[in-house]
């Protein structure tokens, strides 16, 4: 039995997703092959450092590149799209047929059943964060052989909108969590201004950012009585031009100005470590964004939310934007001083409850770690044997 992970996207942002999950079934004594293939250094070191003395002990790492061709080819579409992530399933066909058992947290792995042939490579998707996106509902789920997810609420828009049947999807809760150290801050905290984070998503049609971005930065220059961190999907500012593919459009993120990286109460990060382990999430008096899955993090510790609807979305009933259910929602940044103050003001009575309510139906966590009871479903479908860890999965710091 041969089990491997695959980790092939730019950023580091869904290495948590999967592999705790690799590491609790080598603790688990998982009695086949577990390898972990990583296709650019960035992902790699990530990987190596959250394995840790696991990795080259019970797990073994695969580099996987490109030949010379498609590496020509990366070099000119790179900067518009995701070509290397694309072209890496042809190019080491060789190794995803010594597999078994796929375990993936993105999408485009099915090209290897649909594209390549590997009817037989059976693919388990873990999933990324707990949204509510269109996009994580569609009928591209339905192609994997089973589903892990975080909650009852993503179990059933699975099953009525990707049209994936209920055997083939497990409730196993959110890996993730079990990499989180609540001790790490990294913003440096200058007074007792409330803290403001800002995490508009990268996609073009949804975010806030093309829009109103700008204007929201310029807002919290002007008013030093709150301190900002402006933590925007990890793939926003990744490449020149940022291309949608749920529904196909192009913008440029632009680059930002000095006045902003300069601001004493603005912290700007555009992709590091902490843009993705929670490390803001954790530490935000309050959660200013559009509709990134970062939210539900966020509500790990239920705080002030507010929501810029840039695109005048009729999102009341609309299953896509429940989390703008936890708080207000302005359609413009001239509303920012009267809507951040709101979200404050009325979060106890009007909110807490809800956030409460949506952080269940996203989350179902037991005392026993999610990566644990991914791991004994997963050695399940692989044919193995797994024993449950006496102690929480080893992630190093």
């Amino acid at each position: 039995m041969r089990v491997g992970f695959l980790f092939n996207h730019d950023q580091i942002h869904q290495v948590a997703h999967s592999l705790p999950i690799a590491l609790a079934l080598a603790q688990g004594g998982f009695d086949g092959d577990i390898l972990i293939a990583t296709t650019n250094e960035r992902i790699r070191r990530e990987v190596l450092r959250l394995g840790g003395h696991e990795i080259g002990k019970r797990i073994t790492h695969v580099d996987l590149g490109l030949r010379t061709r498609s590496q020509i080819l990366s070099g000119v579409l790179e900067s518009l799209v995701p070509s290397r992530k694309l072209l890496i399933y042809g190019d080491n066909l060789d190794f995803f047929r010594s597999l078994d058992v796929l375990v993936v947290a993105e999408k485009t792995s099915l090209a290897l059943k649909s594209l390549y042939g590997l009817k037989n490579l059976k693919i388990i998707h873990t999933r990324h964060g707990a949204g509510d996106r269109a996009i994580g509902f569609d009928k591209a789920s339905a192609g994997f052989d089973h589903v892990f997810c975080s909650g009852p609420k993503i179990r059933e828009r699975l099953i009525t909108e990707a049209g994936v049947p209920a055997e083939q999807i497990s409730i196993v809760g959110y890996p993730k969590f079990d990499t989180v150290d609540p001790s790490v801050t990294v913003f440096p905290v200058r007074s007792r201004a409330p803290v403001v984070l800002y995490n508009p998503h990268c996609s073009t049609h949804l975010s806030s950012w093309f829009k109103h971005g700008r204007q929201v930065l310029d807002f919290f220059l002007d008013n030093p009585d709150y301190q900002l961190i402006f933590a925007p999907h990890v793939m926003l500012f990744e490449r020149k031009f940022v291309l949608t593919i749920d529904k196909l459009r192009i913008d440029k993120p632009g680059h930002i100005e000095e006045r902003y990286l300069r601001a004493p109460n603005i912290h700007i990060d555009l992709g590091s470590r902490a843009s993705t382990d929670m490390s803001y999430t954790m530490m935000a008096d309050l959660y200013l964004g559009d509709v990134s899955s970062q939210i539900y993090e966020f509500l790990r510790h239920p705080r002030p939310c507010l929501f810029l609807n840039s695109h005048r979305v009729d999102w009341r009933y609309d299953a896509n934007y429940a989390h703008w259910q936890a708080g207000p929602v302005i359609k413009s940044p001239a509303e920012l001083a009267q809507g951040l103050k709101h979200a404050m003001d009325s979060h106890e009575c009007q909110y807490r409850a809800t956030q409460a309510k949506m952080y269940a139906r996203s989350f179902d966590l037991t005392d026993r770690p999610s990566s644990q009871r991914a791991a004994e479903i997963l050695a399940k479908i692989a044919g193995g044997t797994f024993q449950t860890p006496q102690h929480r999965p080893s992630l190093s710091a």
